[in-house]
């Protein structure tokens, strides 16, 4: 699908969940219990910016308040960590919610010219192309191998300023890029016993390509055949999140598509938690397409995080020795969105040497969240700092996750406050690390 095609909501007709609906309004008995699972209400210490105090601003604007520049504020400076939804007794939905108040927001919002142009550039031509993605990252690349980043980051440009701050969260553009192996099948290591489409992301394909790979094999040590469709795209979730469903729903229907076209899979596999939660509600994004919403309902039940799925097969256990100690942030879309706690440390578990440490409020937001930590530096740099100090408390020399977002924060959350040398990763790449050494 090419970027243009891309409709704008106005071309479209209302969907359920493009504004807060009342019954998932309703839900909420704004009893409190969320506040403390709240990151920016930890900060900030402010109602208005608790799940509690946002729901009763969407609660007001349902009922007919209007959109002011303070709501928008308030809903921008949700992280959708959606911590609050685990610690909820009434089981409100709130990233439905937040999701859909970016939705309402961005339909009454009239942005200048600049804006506009780069919010279309970024969601609609540049996250969704492959050319356009490798154009940035061999630019990133130059950047890097220039030289020019270190002499900045040593002369502390980093370390000053929202600028510099932004800087210090710059991903390495690791060559080559991970779009070279589109339209590959990957046959098993072993006796292959499953089929799955491994759905590679965005961003992942130039900063995390290397993840990318150890993710494909792990897969195949694991009698996995992995096919990595040619035709599919950005999943949609910073699309979501920033309150473009429509954007977002036509990239959903291209990746159904591009799975459709490659055969029966056993799976649909995301090493991304962000962009597995997303892909898991396909169903409700396109629940009024009469052309793809039974299509999308297949592929949610389909779409597994590459930690779920290998925690519910019987694993290859031929793992070498990794001497080291090891503590694991939960990336939030994995553990409030995806429910998924125990699969990421069952699999830690399984490496021969690691020392497991949990970490103190493990399921508390980074930071990070999408582009957040871009949109909202100041703010999620302080929370970053809150958890850099659980972090060391744990003394490890490994902090693992599941989220390249979450590697990206927590990578320079080590560098800035960390004990020592301690090096981030994601949980699969140590899987990897293990099956290369029993070899």
């Amino acid at each position: 699908m090419d970027a243009s095609t891309l409709t704008s909501s106005s071309d479209k007709p209302p969907h359920s969940l493009d504004k807060p609906q009342q019954a998932d309004l309703d839900r909420c008995v704004h009893c409190g219990l969320c506040l403390n699972s709240c990151p920016t209400y930890r900060e900030l210490g402010l109602e208005m910016d608790s799940p509690r105090g946002r729901i009763y601003q969407m609660a007001g604007v349902a009922a007919g308040a209007p959109i002011t520049d303070r709501y928008r504020e308030h809903i921008d400076l949700c992280l959708a960590c959606r911590g609050c939804e685990s610690a909820c007794p009434s089981g409100v939905q709130y990233g439905r919610l937040v999701e859909a108040a970016r939705a309402e927001i961005e339909d009454n919002t009239k942005r200048g010219w600049v804006s506009r142009t780069v919010r279309n550039f970024v969601f609609r031509r540049l996250l969704p192309s492959p050319t356009l993605l490798t154009a940035a990252g061999a630019s990133l690349y130059l950047y890097q191998a220039s030289g020019l980043q270190k002499t900045l980051r040593f002369l502390g440009f980093n370390r000053a300023g929202t600028l510099g701050l932004r800087e210090s969260l710059t991903p390495e553009a690791q060559i080559p890029f991970f779009f070279s192996e589109y339209g590959k099948t990957f046959p098993a290591a072993a006796e292959g016993r499953y089929r799955v489409a491994f759905l590679a992301g965005c961003m992942a394909n130039v900063a995390f390509a290397r993840l990318n790979e150890a993710t494909v094999r792990v897969l195949q040590q694991n009698g996995c055949e992995v096919v990595v469709p040619a035709a599919q795209t950005c999943c949609g979730a910073l699309h979501v999140h920033a309150g473009r469903r429509d954007d977002a729903r036509n990239l959903a229907r291209q990746n159904i598509d591009a799975i459709l076209r490659d055969g029966k899979f056993d799976a649909v596999i995301s090493n991304a938690a962000g962009c597995g939660s997303t892909l898991k509600e396909y169903h409700e994004l396109l629940e009024h397409d009469p052309g793809y919403a039974s299509k999308a309902r297949d592929f949610s039940r389909l779409t597994k995080d590459v930690t779920e799925f290998l925690a519910g097969i019987p694993m290859n256990g031929k793992l070498g020795a990794i001497n080291a100690t090891v503590t694991y942030q939960d990336s939030c879309h994995l553990a409030h969105g995806q429910k998924i706690r125990k699969a990421p440390r069952q699999l830690l578990s399984m490496v021969p040497g690691l020392k497991f440490v949990e970490m103190p409020l493990s399921d508390v937001c980074c930071g990070s969240a999408g582009i957040y930590n871009i949109l909202q530096t100041t703010l999620s740099m302080d929370i970053l700092r809150s958890k850099m100090e659980n972090v060391n408390r744990t003394k490890a020399t490994i902090v693992a996750t599941a989220n390249p977002g979450c590697m990206l924060q927590l990578a320079a959350g080590v560098r800035r406050w960390g004990n020592g040398q301690a090096r981030v990763v994601h949980v699969i790449e140590l899987l990897d690390e293990a099956y290369s050494a029993a070899i």
